[in-house]
């Protein structure tokens, strides 16, 4: 990919003069842990030579931090430690030396972005004023807080970047090491916080690598934890904005910061899944089309601007719902979905990421499930990557709050969704998007539901001609049977389907939404002004109180996928130069040339088409409610009978 003109290039020079800091971390210090509690190394002692006593003591290298303690402090060498990983060898192994120089050059490379944000913030004059004694007490506070906000951007470039460095490594590796949670996170300073996580990453080794082939797998799911718990501990520091406002770049190394985010190579999935083609879908018309515009939507993302022109113009799909009954197609429809982008990304040479959060997915220790959720959202949203993330069986996966036969590990996956595809922190680029789907919509907890902002109905074949369309599809060519009196195919013609499913929304279709719809035009007339549509919403609102700001939102962003009511060009896909090779502005304005206007009858249907959806979800929770609260009912009348029946 080409290099980003907001990216600010750190110089190879300024790196390589932190090299010999860096060296001196990996070659000896002592450490006192504070936070962290050592393990249990004594019984890999043996195999590991630990650091000898003429070992070199690491120094601070920036002016003004001095750090005492009166504890015991424990020594560690992080070169000895990786090289007693295979102590039958004399020599250090390919492995070996791989780990520990992308070690050192993360360690360089964080020490130079740390000098850099110091110099941007005037922290580095404040540390030069303590040196001297001179530090006035009304700079105390700027000063503490400038040393953390360094300390957390230490941890988390140093992890990212050598969990980036080895991952090339790492990839055929199929073994993977719970190192449990990194303890040791200290704010002092930038080079405590960075030795105290070195100590840790030495006590992990000692524990978990005890041969070559754990080696990467252990420093990689330290890296994974260590970068967790500084974004965590960021988000509650100041004087972080100088950082995370600004994007750097590492030309040697392909690498990117982008503040407190995960960065990765840009390496595809191998997909193993039986792929459909779009004539192999019967029926689903709206759902169908929609997955294909999306697709295609996925390909215009700019991957030198980090940004889809849809996204910018406002008729991106980041997350969206396909519900229907068991058997109508969701699965099919994933399959068709996934091979659209995997055929379109070969032929234009992007990397294509696609993951399912499945139920395996839910574990029974505390904070892991979540943490299985946060790393299928990180591989998704990967902005060097296009990327489809499905959740299927959503209604089984996440749970329900409120709900007593939710467990633990499924709301921590419903929280980490939550906050995935609406939180605070949410940055939709273009770049990749997420599906959930369900047979039981209703049992999925209603402010997650919400955050879907499309709704694709996967009803399967509905009319005659689907259903003879879908038996001769499946019945194969090993028959002679004459198709009779029947136009092969002619129904699943996408844009006449489409106009007609539609057309079908001029009017709602459940009983309880149409009489809101009926009411509202007879008290207000036909509904064609923004005054009438908004009493429609306050209407449907009434009804359902669930009917919130985020509903008016999404039936918004889907009007606006509607004036993008165009499939991009085929030939656009297959000659990469007609389109995809453009610039990011050029790509814009090609698209808002075939952007329509937004008409009422537009706003009406999509009113109609997500309001639908909550009262059908609504009517079902509801029936499904009072059914459990009857059999309750009767259990209890059956209980009051056998006990008095035993007491007569």
């Amino acid at each position: 990919m080409s290099n980003a003109s907001d990216l600010m290039e750190i110089k190879e020079t300024a790196i390589r003069e932190k090299v010999p800091a860096a060296q001196a971390m990996l070659d000896g210090f002592d450490h006192t842990p504070r936070l962290a509690k050592p393990k249990d190394v004594e019984a890999v002692a043996a195999k590991s030579p630990g650091v000898g006593t003429t070992r070199r003591r690491f120094r601070s290298t920036t002016p003004g931090l001095v750090t005492a303690s009166t504890a015991r402090a424990e020594g560690v060498n992080i070169i000895a430690r990786v090289e007693a990983t295979e102590e039958d060898d004399a020599l250090m192994s390919p492995i070996q030396a791989g780990v520990l120089h992308a070690l050192r050059r993360a360690l360089a490379t964080s020490l130079t972005v740390v000098d850099q944000y110091a110099d941007a913030t005037g922290l580095s004059a404040l540390m030069k004023t303590n040196m001297q004694g001179k530090l006035p007490a009304s700079k105390q506070l700027e000063f503490t807080e400038g040393l953390a906000a360094s300390s957390v951007i230490a941890l988390h470039v140093f992890a990212n970047m050598a969990s980036f460095l080895l991952s090339t490594m790492h990839e055929t590796s199929e073994l993977s090491v719970d190192v449990g949670d990194v303890e040791e996170i200290l704010t002092d300073n930038p080079q405590l916080a960075l030795t105290g996580a070195l100590w840790e990453l030495d006590q992990d080794l000692a524990v978990f690598a005890d041969g070559d082939e754990k080696l990467i797998p252990t420093v990689t799911a330290f890296l994974e934890q260590l970068m967790e718990k500084a974004a965590l501990r960021a988000a509650n520091l100041p004087r972080l904005d100088a950082f995370a406002s600004v994007a750097y770049r590492v030309e040697e190394d392909d690498f990117e910061i982008r503040g407190f985010e995960a960065s990765s190579r840009a390496k595809s999935t191998k997909l193993t899944m039986t792929f459909k083609k779009p004539n192999e879908v019967v029926g689903n018309h709206i759902a169908k089309y929609q997955s294909m515009k999306l697709s295609k939507m996925l390909m215009a993302y700019d991957f030198e601007r980090k940004l889809n022109p849809f996204a910018d113009l406002g008729g991106f799909i980041f997350t969206f719902m396909g519900d229907g009954a068991p058997g109508t197609g969701k699965t099919t429809l994933i399959q068709m979905m996934a091979g659209l982008i995997n055929d379109y990304c070969n032929n234009a040479g992007y990397p294509f990421r696609y993951a399912n959060l499945s139920t395996d997915s839910i574990d029974s220790y505390q904070g892991k499930s979540a943490q299985n959720a946060k790393s299928f959202i990180n591989q998704i949203i990967d902005p060097n990557v296009i990327g489809f993330g499905t959740i299927d069986d959503i209604d089984q996966l996440a749970g329900k709050r409120g709900d007593r036969q939710s467990s633990a590990g499924q709301l921590e996956i419903t929280a980490v969704l939550m906050e995935s595809f609406a939180g605070a922190n949410t940055v939709v680029r273009g770049n990749c998007t997420f599906g959930m789907f369900s047979n039981y919509p209703e049992n999925v907890d209603d402010a997650l539901r919400q955050r879907a902002a499309a709704r694709f109905l996967v009803d399967g074949p509905q009319s005659r001609d689907d259903y003879i369309d879908i038996l001769h599809l499946l019945m194969g060519k090993n028959h002679d049977i004459p198709v009779g009196d029947h136009e092969l195919f002619s129904a699943q013609q996408i844009k006449k389907a489409v106009a007609a499913s539609y057309s079908s929304y001029a009017r709602p279709k459940e009983e309880g939404l149409a009489v809101v719809f009926d009411a509202v035009n007879k008290s207000v007339g036909k509904l064609d002004t923004i005054a009438k549509l908004g009493t429609y919403l306050k209407g449907i609102q009434t009804a359902d109180p669930r009917f919130t700001g985020r509903a008016i939102k999404n039936i918004t962003d889907a009007v606006k996928v509607r004036a993008m009511d165009f499939e991009l060009p085929d030939e656009w896909m297959e000659n990469t130069e007609l389109f995809l090779d453009k610039d990011y502005d050029t790509k814009r304005k090609m698209i808002a040339d075939l952007s329509k206007e937004i008409t009422v009858d537009m706003v009406i249907q999509e009113i109609n088409r997500y309001a639908d959806s909550e009262f059908r979800y609504a009517d079902k929770s509801d029936e499904i409610a009072i059914e459990n609260m009857v059999r309750d009912f009767g259990r209890n009348e059956e209980a009051k009978r056998r006990y008095l029946a035993s007491k007569g």
